[in-house]
């Protein structure tokens, strides 16, 4: 771990320039460039709020907002995507970059730590953009937005702890990378984030602590539509789970890395 630290400082001149350039190569390639990265989700709930909202508006107590089911979109989505995207980019970083990997002596551990880097700045900007819409809203930010900081911390833990596991699968069995987006977009519907938890069956309702981002997606409603302080006891335990996962990815890295070389 302490070989990892050391290389990422000495190449932290190669992990800023790399965020940097993929950040300006998303603005090079087309008139919108890394807007699309905001638009998308954006429209995305404009969507969803559009048909469902008259349905599911009622189902949101609290609130004093006509457009309270829309707010309600943009803050489970706002951290879906940091998640989503974590896991969609270190899905695939691994044979993306096996040439590089092939041709060049360099830690490899600056590859996640670039993709976290990308993602937390694509996250900032939909978090800037929400935020603006929020206002236009009529919904204004508080003290609470604070607690954003640790909860963000914890999606990066999960998605680069599960992403690095599933990379290092998919790099020897490719089956992988095909059969895990399918599973995130059952995860995505089994995430209170459409839809309300009021309107899940009691019954159901247990087999919501077996998902993680139940926890931290709801702590993001707590945040920004209620402007309180989540409730940290499942918070607490996910970023447990989490932490523990990371440092299983980073160990799988850690040993997989020559095997993954070859494999490439």
């Amino acid at each position: 771990m302490l070989s990892m630290l050391k290389g990422l400082w000495s190449y932290r001149g190669f992990i800023g320039t790399s965020i940097k350039n993929e950040f300006v190569a998303r603005f090079a390639r087309s008139k919108l460039g890394g807007l699309w990265m905001i638009i998308h989700p954006l429209a995305q709930v404009a969507i969803y709020a559009l048909i469902l909202s008259n349905v599911l508006a009622a189902k949101l107590p609290g609130v004093d907002n006509k457009y309270a089911y829309a707010l309600y979109l943009m803050a489970g989505i706002l951290a879906w995507n940091l998640f989503s995207e974590l896991i969609g980019r270190c899905l695939t970083l691994f044979i993306e970059q096996g040439n590089l990997m092939k041709k060049m002596r360099f830690p490899r551990i600056t590859l996640p730590v670039i993709v976290v880097g990308s993602c937390l700045l694509n996250n900032l900007l939909l978090f800037v953009a929400v935020m603006i819409v929020f206002a236009l809203l009529g919904h204004y930010p508080t003290l609470a937005m604070l607690w954003l900081i640790p909860m963000t911390l914890a999606v990066v833990a999960l998605g680069v702890g599960l992403g690095l596991i599933l990379g290092i699968l998919n790099v020897f069995v490719r089956d992988v990378g095909q059969v895990i987006p399918i599973i995130m977009q059952i995860w995505f519907w089994f995430t209170p984030i459409v839809y309300s938890i009021s309107i899940i069956p009691d019954y159901l309702k247990g087999t919501l602590d077996y998902n993680p981002m139940f926890s931290i997606v709801s702590a993001y409603h707590d945040i920004l539509l209620y402007g309180k302080a989540p409730d940290l006891q499942q918070p607490l335990i996910i970023v447990g789970v989490s932490v523990g996962l990371l440092l299983v990815g980073l160990f799988l890295f850690r040993r997989a890395v020559p095997e993954m070389v070859d494999a490439l």
